[in-house]
C-alpha cells in the first residue's frame, strides 16, 4: 500500500516537503525521486518543482518498508483509554518508520499493542501518530486510538495548546538562572542536523523555555518547555546558546569538557493536553536508570 500526505505549508520544493515529512535528508529524499517513487497528484516531477498547498504526494511501498511485526520492541504503557494510548519512549527508537531505516520503530510495537490503530490518521506509516521525539530522546508520547482522537489532538499540538517539559543536560555552565531562546530553526546545508539562525535570517519560529536545575562542576542540568516543536529544537538551540547537550554526537562544540554517559541526555517527562472528552491531563515518565546514574557520577558545583 502507498503512503500518501497531502501538502498543507507555504509553497516549498517536493524535496525538501517530502524529508520533512519522512524525517529523512533532503539527498535521501532526491534518491527516492530520481528513482521514480514519488508521485504528486498522480504524476512524477522534478525534486525542486515547488509544490502548492494541498498538493497530494504519494511514496510508493518500495520506499516504506513494513517492519517484521515480531521484531517490535516492548511497549511500557503510562495510561489508556478508549481515545489514547499514552507510552514511555526509550531511547535508540525511533517514533515511526523513515526512507533511511529498515529497523523496528515505536509505531510497530503499538500497533502490535492494539492493531485497531492501524491506519489511524490516514498515513498507515504513521499511525495514530500526532507528535514526536527524537530517536536518541526518551520519555512521553501520546498516541491517537480513533480518527477524532487523531483530530482533536493534532488540533492541540498544532494550536500550541499543549505544554511539554524535558529534563536536559547541557554541557557547561549556564549563567543564567532561566531564560527564553527564540532563534528561527531551519536545516542546515551543510550536514543533516537543523540550524538555529538569528532572528533575522529565515526559519521557522520556535520558542524554547529553559530554567536551571542544579549546577554541577562541568555540566547543568535543566528543566526545559517548548512552546513550539520543531525537529531537533532543544539540541540545535542549547548548542546555539553555547550550551550542547551531554551525549550529543550530532550538535558538538569542540573545547567543552563532555559528560560521560551511553545517550543523549534528553528526556520528555510530562505531557500536559486536554484530552478528546475535554479533561485536561498531565502524563509523566520517570527518568531512566541510565540517566539517574549520570547525574549520582557529576560532582555538584560549589
Amino acid at each position: 500500500m502507498n503512503t500518501n500526505f497531502l501538502h498543507d505549508s507555504a509553497p516549498e520544493r517536493l524535496d525538501t516537503a517530502l524529508a520533512k515529512h519522512l524525517g529523512v535528508s533532503r539527498a535521501r529524499a532526491q534518491r527516492a525521486i530520481k528513482n521514480g517513487r514519488v508521485f504528486v497528484n498522480g504524476v512524477i516531477i522534478k525534486a525542486h518543482t515547488k509544490l502548492a498547498t494541498g498538493a497530494e504526494i504519494t511514496v510508493s511501498p518500495e520506499i516504506i518498508r513494513k517492519a517484521d511485526k515480531q521484531e517490535a520492541p516492548a511497549l511500557e504503557v503510562i495510561f489508556e483509554n478508549k481515545d489514547i494510548l499514552v507510552v514511555n519512549k526509550p531511547a535508540g527508537l525511533l517514533v515511526h518508520p523513515t526512507l533511511a531505516s529498515q529497523e523496528p520503530t515505536l509505531m510497530d510495537a503499538i500497533i502490535n499493542y492494539d492493531k485497531k490503530i492501524k491506519g489511524v490518521g490516514g498515513d498507515i506509516h504513521r499511525s495514530g501518530i500526532v507528535h514526536r521525539l527524537d530517536r536518541e530522546a526518551s520519555g512521553v508520547l501520546i498516541v491517537a486510538r480513533n480518527e477524532k482522537a487523531h483530530r482533536h489532538l493534532k488540533e492541540q499540538f498544532k494550536q500550541r495548546l499543549t505544554e511539554k517539559h524535558y529534563v536536559v543536560l547541557v554541557l557547561g555552565k549556564v549563567a543564567e538562572q532561566h531564560g527564553t531562546i527564540n532563534f528561527p530553526i531551519a536545516r542546515s546545508s551543510t550536514r543533516a542536523r537543523m540550524a538555529a539562525r538569528p532572528l533575522s535570517q529565515e526559519g521557522k519560529d520556535a520558542i524554547t523555555h529553559y530554567e536551571v536545575v542544579k549546577h554541577f562542576t562541568t555540566s547543568t542540568l535543566l528543566d526545559v518547555r517548548i512552546v513550539t516543536g520543531r525537529t531537533h529544537q532543544i539540541r540545535a538551540h542549547l548548542f546555539a546558546l553555547g550550551h550542547p547537550v551531554a551525549g550529543d554526537k550530532l550538535y558538538v562544540r569542540k573545547g567543552i569538557k563532555p559528560v560521560k554517559t551511553t545517550r543523549l541526555f534528553l528526556h520528555a517527562k510530562a505531557l500536559t493536553v486536554t484530552l478528546p472528552n475535554e479533561e485536561r491531563q498531565t502524563f509523566n515518565a520517570p527518568l531512566p536508570a541510565e540517566l539517574e546514574d549520570v547525574l549520582l557520577a557529576l560532582k555538584p558545583s560549589l
